[in-house]
């Protein structure tokens, strides 16, 4: 059965990526959760049916365009057109430029990058049909960036925040509302708290409080749009 509100989150796993699918579908959305690996989107589908609500798990490698239009079709085919898409998924390795192979720094900006890209050009025509939609790109530090031995991150995120930039310019006039957010720190994890088990939590930024703002982000009218917000802990320097 088809959907009337339906939202796609590209790249959900136990961080920020889990936060947003569950506070759309909180709002009443279906909700697609994509993933490379299947197993990454258990939990949140899981929390979400548990709570009432309706979610589509797909495992999408969003670097491959066969995989991300296969994924598109499924979507369309159960929930319906989607309304609303949030790019969250991301690579990265760390290293100098002669640790780093050209195979890590391809396979990081396809990621970072060209998954946005192939991911909009599966969203765009339904929403040009209804003069409405929102999309949501997550940036990092790094899409402004480009620190000593983060070139692999760096590059991918500069461009998909002009991808941003671009779709936003091209789009927003025609009623598609088109952000990017850069998360300036890191993201409140289990990862984290494994490398870092005495880690206050006041020094990293609450999924669920950035998952809010980008439902913000959505409500906004086209009278009063952002293209481009940073969120950071107050204790961030930057």
């Amino acid at each position: 059965m088809q959907s009337s509100k339906v939202a796609v989150i590209v790249g959900v796993g136990p961080g920020l990526g889990g936060a947003v699918a569950r506070r759309f579908a909180r709002e009443g959305y279906a909700v697609a959760l994509l993933a490379r690996k299947l197993e990454s989107l258990r939990e949140t589908h899981e929390l979400i049916h548990a709570a009432g609500g309706r979610a589509l798990s797909l495992p999408v490698d969003a670097t491959d365009a066969s995989s991300v239009a296969d994924g598109f079709g499924e979507i369309r085919a159960q929930l319906g057109d989607p309304e609303v898409l949030v790019y969250n998924a991301g690579a990265f390795k760390h290293g100098g430029i002669l640790e780093i192979t050209p195979e890590d720094f391809e396979s990081s900006w396809k990621a970072n990058c060209m998954g946005g890209f192939l991911a909009a050009r599966e969203v765009v025509p339904a929403m040009l049909a209804r003069s409405r939609g929102t999309m949501i790109f997550t940036g990092a530090t790094a899409s402004r960036r480009g620190s000593a031995s983060f070139s692999c991150l760096a590059v991918g995120k500069f461009g998909l925040r002009a991808l941003a930039q671009s779709l936003a310019r091209e789009l927003g006039p025609r009623g598609i509302h088109v952000a990017h957010a850069v998360i300036d720190g890191q993201i409140d994890m289990p990862g984290i708290r494994r490398r870092q088990p005495g880690r206050a939590t006041h020094t990293l930024l609450d999924p669920d409080s950035v998952a809010k703002t980008y439902w913000e982000l959505h409500g906004q009218g086209p009278t009063a749009w952002t293209q481009e917000l940073d969120l950071r802990p107050a204790v961030e320097k930057f």
